[in-house]
């Protein structure tokens, strides 16, 4: 048997953070001679006596609406003796005994006394990490890359190897990585980059509090329960998208510094929160059937034209693991203090999670599921639709038989537990949309590519007959002009001729006679000149009748061209109504836009009740969560598109452009959109990078209207909630036109925008003086004038954010001198305001006056404005204890106000 333990034994310190664990485990020459566990079920046990058939197969086909029943699997793990035990027990066997090959475990009451108990698993001390995973985890994560919701949760006594067995990040030893890390190695190798994503979540429940490990400002989450389906969400939780191995330990190796931890008897890192690390796996369907549709125009050419006889299909599933904290008795693990306090938390949750499974396991009517967080938030994983798997961790010291059996017993109930798996899957709206813009674009560049190519032959091919036309038409006129000349100079050289012959005759008529014969000749002669001039005028005539026919067939060869030209001028026609429709369609998706702008509005306006720490307009993701979960179930009523879905759909450009529209009821819409967008982290840098800052911003300088004013001061203040969007709003003058609208406006949502932006703004060490310097810190006290309690719960948080960073600027060392608050004016309004009903004004109030009394400097000013009794108040009646604690450590610690209470008498 191995001598090392699960954690170190030396002493640590009362509270530390929780780093990673000693190994788990054997010798490897102990880890040489286990043996290899049977799969086939074991026969009835003394307590179980049945036992239900494995789970199915994560391959198995998709479950029907109604799911597949589903038995949760529990496996038992055994704890190597530490070095502790074996010195106190050397002279005592272990008080369990276990039969792997039969799934079989016997506790022994005394030496001759056991009983046996059955379970799906039963691992050794020798078993390996591997082998624990592949028997309690990669059946459930195998199940969650199909499609299904799944669960791994880790029970047991305080320090039997809960924490070993699921979050052991193995940087030393790969073989001793735990369940967490070879779940995501499994899942990121079996996951298509380009196309699949996967999202983590890492979460502890401390003293009934949900806090978040990877922000730890974020310290109470609230459990969000949607009304319609029962399903439960986290939405304030930090989400980050995993894309290799190295990012997802380097994930939890901060989650786990920020893990709650303490010294006990039993544990030197005891665990004193339970761990809940949600992975979220987002997967396509391959395979489905999709169709390219051709439409045929008159012409018989085809343009093809994308057709989806059904969207893509993408299935979300969700694997969470558990690391619960351990079970302990105060007796025995000394716990005493803020330790105790933990202790009962720790105790009272495992309480209720045990009711709830004897409920489930006893088929109740009733389920407690309310009685604490840690239930609510495993609603799914225990009678839900998850696939459950459950290992619980055991010791070997009979000094610890009690605690031994209790979580025998808790793994024994479970194993009763049945859960209905569901398939989850849905249509993929996003890619079908993506597909249609690029056959859209498609369509419209090849629209104007053919009618560029028609114009341009069509005024080829009149080009071409206008030349052919021109080049006939001159050659025929030269002929007809040489013929024309030819005749006319034969015609008067004959008249010449006869002229000259008649005036020979008229002066010699003696000569008549003789010349009568010559006359008679000379007439024959003229008549054949004359008919050899009607026989060239005959061939003339011909060769023009040639040219006619010609300048006809020329003139049916324009005809022929002119009629090629109405063809294709009624292609262009035919192109021409289809672009027409696809406009149409663009004017449908404007419409579509303004028609979601006003049903988001009027949905933030129903869903709002309140402010949190930052956001001015809560309750749009929970919206679009609660409209994308719907759709698969309501596809057949046409679901409306969600604000994200529209965003993908129209684009961040055609939206941004709205805001310049001349419409005001198109700019009011255009503007809340885009505000309801900034409230989504991942969209904010595509509005800042697209002009949409710089948009809001000449809004806020420009328009007159109350609405778009308000509206757009609210998605700024959700783009100041990002560090580099700070900068670029007082690069641009933001806190200038945030102070000139808080001094203008008199409507309370307004107001309470803009105290909303510039309390952001308010958290950044880095603008303390400018922001003080543009009138930042004035803006918010005079917009106090308003009295409206949420006005005045803005205007404390950012005083308190203001508050904060002067301090923290001073015990970092840097030379400071009074606080700007106190030359603005703002400790009177603190004072007075210090003990106010409103708990959120009251809050931040407290905060702030807790920072500006640690530095030294402030004093006098908190002594002579009455503060120090605020002070003293807060350090005894304040129901934070963390305030409390702030104000109590700044009163000892202060020797100016010291040596005031001595004066006045007030003891701590």
């Amino acid at each position: 048997m191995a001598s090392s333990g699960l954690r170190n034994g030396g002493a640590g310190p009362r509270m530390s953070t929780k780093l990673d664990r000693q190994g788990f485990g054997a010798t490897p020459k102990a880890a040489a001679g286990k043996q290899r566990l049977s799969s086939a079920s074991a026969g009835a046990g003394a307590y179980r006596r049945t036992s239900s058939g494995p789970l199915p197969a994560a391959g198995a086909a998709r479950a029907s609406s109604d799911g597949v029943s589903s038995r949760v699997r529990v496996a038992v793990r055994l704890r190597p003796r530490n070095a502790e035990e074996l010195a106190a027990d050397a002279d005592f066997g272990d008080s369990v005994e276990l039969q792997p090959e039969l799934k079989r475990l016997k506790l022994r009451k005394n030496n001759w006394e056991s009983e046996t108990y059955e379970f799906d698993e039963v691992l050794t001390e020798f078993s390996s990490q591997k082998r624990v995973y592949e028997v309690v985890a990669k059946p459930v994560v195998e199940s969650v890359m199909e499609g299904y919701n799944g669960t791994v949760m880790a029970y047991g006594q305080t320090g039997t190897g809960k924490t070993f067995t699921l979050g052991r990040l193995g940087e030393e030893d790969t073989a001793a990585r735990g369940i967490m890390v070879r779940a995501m190695e499994d899942i990121l190798s079996d996951i298509t980059p380009e196309t699949d994503s996967v999202s983590v979540s890492y979460l502890q429940l401390y003293m009934e509090m949900i806090q978040d490990l990877l922000d730890p400002v974020n310290d109470n989450i609230a459990i969000v329960e949607d009304p319609r389906t029962g399903d439960v969400s986290l939405p304030g939780a930090t989400v980050v998208e995993v894309r290799n191995q190295k990012s997802f330990v380097d994930l939890l190796r901060v989650g786990e510094a920020h893990r709650v931890a303490a010294n006990t008897k039993l544990n030197t890192e005891s665990s004193r929160s339970h761990a809940i690390l949600m992975v979220n796996v987002r997967r396509s369907v391959k395979g489905r059937t999709e169709m390219d549709v051709s439409v045929s125009g008159e012409n018989g050419h085809s343009s093809s034209m994308m057709g989806s006889l059904r969207p893509p299909i993408i299935r979300k599933s969700k694997l969470v693991v558990v690391d619960l904290a351990g079970s302990e008795r105060i007796d025995k693990s000394g716990s005493e203090g803020h330790t105790l306090e933990e202790a009962k938390s720790i105790n009272l949750s495992l309480s209720a999670l045990g009711k709830c499974i004897n409920a489930l396991a006893e088929n109740s009517p009733h389920v407690p599921v309310r009685d604490s967080k840690l239930t609510r938030l495993l609603k799914d994983s225990f009678g839900g639709t998850a696939r459950t798997s459950l290992v619980v961790t055991i010791g070997p010291s009979p000094r610890h038989r009690g605690e031994t059996t209790s979580t025998i017993m808790f793994g024994q109930r479970a194993m009763k537990v049945e859960n209905m798996v569901k398939l989850k899957e849905e249509f993929d709206y996003k890619s079908l949309c993506r597909r249609l813009d690029i056959e859209l674009d498609k369509l419209i560049a090849e629209n104007e590519r053919q009618r560029k190519y028609f114009d341009d032959e069509v005024e080829r091919i009149r080009a071409e007959a206008q030349c052919r036309i021109a080049e006939a038409e001159r050659e025929c006129k030269i002929m007809l002009e040489n013929e024309k000349t030819k005749y006319h100079q034969e015609y008067l050289d004959s008249i010449k001729i006869l002229e000259e012959k008649w005036k020979i005759h008229q002066q010699s008529p003696k000569k008549q006679t003789k010349e009568a014969e010559s006359t008679s000749n000379g007439a024959g002669e003229v008549h054949n000149l004359l008919q050899n001039e009607k026989m060239l005028r005959q061939s003339a005539e011909d060769e023009a009748s040639d040219l006619k026919n010609q300048v006809s067939h020329w003139k049916k060869m324009e005809a022929t061209a002119t009629a090629e030209v109405v063809k294709l001028r009624k292609m262009l026609d035919t192109e021409a109504s289809q672009k027409e429709k696809l406009e149409e369609e663009i004017g449908v998706l404007r419409s579509q836009l303004l028609q979601m702008s006003m049903e988001a509005d009027e949905t933030r306006r129903s869903l709002d009740k309140g402010d949190g720490p930052g956001k001015i307009f809560p309750g749009l993701d929970s919206l679009v969560s609660q409209t994308q979960g719907s759709q698969p179930r309501e596809q057949s009523n046409g679901p409306k598109q969600p604000i994200a879905k529209l965003f993908e759909q129209v684009g961040l450009q055609k939206i941004l452009s709205l805001l310049e529209s001349e419409e005001p009821d198109v700019r009011v819409h255009a503007v809340k959109v885009v505000a309801n967008l900034a409230a989504e982290e991942a969209n904010q840098e595509k509005i800042v990078e697209a002009g949409g800052l710089t948009s809001l911003l000449v809004l806020l300088r420009s328009s007159e209207d109350e609405t778009i004013r308000r509206v757009a001061a609210g998605a700024i203040a959700n783009l100041a909630m990002n560090e580099t969007n700070q900068d670029l709003i007082m690069a641009q003058g933001g806190v200038t036109l945030l102070s000139m609208t808080a001094s203008d406006a008199e409507d309370p949502q307004t107001l309470r925008m803009v105290a909303g932006a510039i309390a952001n703004l308010c958290g950044n060490d880095k603008l303390q003086t400018r922001l003080r310097g543009e009138g930042g810190i004035k803006a918010l006290l005079g917009m106090v004038r308003c009295g409206h309690p949420d006005v005045l719960a803005q205007v404390a948080r950012g005083i308190a954010n203001f508050a904060k960073c002067e301090s923290r600027a001073a015990t970092q060392g840097n030379k400071v001198g009074k606080s700007l608050l106190i030359d603005d004016g703002a400790l009177p309004w603190i004072v007075k305001n210090a003990n106010n009903e409103a708990a959120p004004i009251r809050r931040h109030i407290e905060l702030a006056l807790c920072h500006l009394a640690q530095h030294e400097v402030n004093s006098k000013d908190i002594i002579s404005e009455g503060a120090l009794w605020e002070l003293v108040r807060i350090s005894r009646d304040c129901s934070r204890e963390d305030i409390r604690m702030l104000a109590y450590r700044t009163l000892t610690s202060s020797p100016t106000l010291q040596a005031e209470m001595r004066r006045l008498g007030i003891k701590m």
